[in-house]
């Protein structure tokens, strides 16, 4: 693991930094990559744009999100570590879709409505297992906070408001799975909101919006590849 030396500005003390990996959507563990001569930085305020940083995959050049690396000195600072700048083509699009393969055949997919006293999480659930995950049920002992069905490799979240799904919905999706090593897979009623949709497709979260019909659609590429190549 690629380890840093920093120094605290406010007490002097010497820490050395290790960047924590996260799984990229192929499987590799991705770690941003730390600049080892660049000063930390003092975190006096925080943002959306300092939150993250763009890290590409060594194994399959996908660009991700991930969350900014940062220290917390033992004296209460908090200092954010310089991360070298991927090195991505300007035009270059922010979901890379993995190399097509030919998929086992799937039966046509059969919805189940969505009326008063029917439940979008039982179709939402009907759904993913039609695309090949297994054993998709609820979690145990009420449902944790963002999640709302679990399988193997698998939690997956489901809005039935009346409103579009924020972004802060879909970035809790997307940190329970990587805490988990999981896909996370979102859908939602009501659609989501532009900054939401733009923040799953920079971190490959495949979006789903639920019709009354109980079929889903894919409302971007990470749902579209997910469709075309299954669980």
């Amino acid at each position: 693991m690629e380890s840093v030396p920093v120094r605290c500005p406010v007490c002097g003390r010497d820490h050395a930094y290790s960047a924590p990996a996260y799984p990229c959507p192929c499987g590799a563990p991705t770690a941003p990559p730390l600049l080892r001569d660049a000063p930390a930085a003092l975190v006096t305020h925080r943002s959306w744009s300092d939150a993250w940083v763009t890290v590409r995959c060594t194994s399959c050049a996908r660009e991700n999100q991930w969350p900014q690396p940062e220290l917390c000195c033992p004296c209460g600072t908090i200092l954010r570590i310089p991360v070298r700048p991927a090195d991505a083509a300007p035009d270059s699009p922010a979901h890379i879709p993995l190399p097509r393969t030919a998929a086992r055949p799937r039966p046509v997919f059969r919805p189940m409505a969505i009326r008063p006293g029917h439940d979008a999480v039982s179709a939402a659930g009907r759904y993913l297992t039609w695309l090949g995950f297994h054993d998709v049920g609820r979690p145990g002992a009420g449902p944790a906070a963002g999640i709302d069905l679990r399988a193997d490799g698998l939690i997956a979240r489901v809005d039935s408001s009346t409103r579009p799904t924020t972004l802060r919905a879909v970035e809790t999706l997307w940190l329970n799975a990587l805490g988990a090593s999981a896909t996370g897979v979102f859908f939602s009623l009501a659609g989501y909101a532009p900054d939401a949709r733009a923040g799953a497709d920079g971190v490959g979260l495949p979006l789903f919006v639920m019709e009354l019909t109980g079929t889903a659609q894919p409302v971007n590429g990470p749902a579209d590849e997910l469709v075309s190549t299954g669980a």
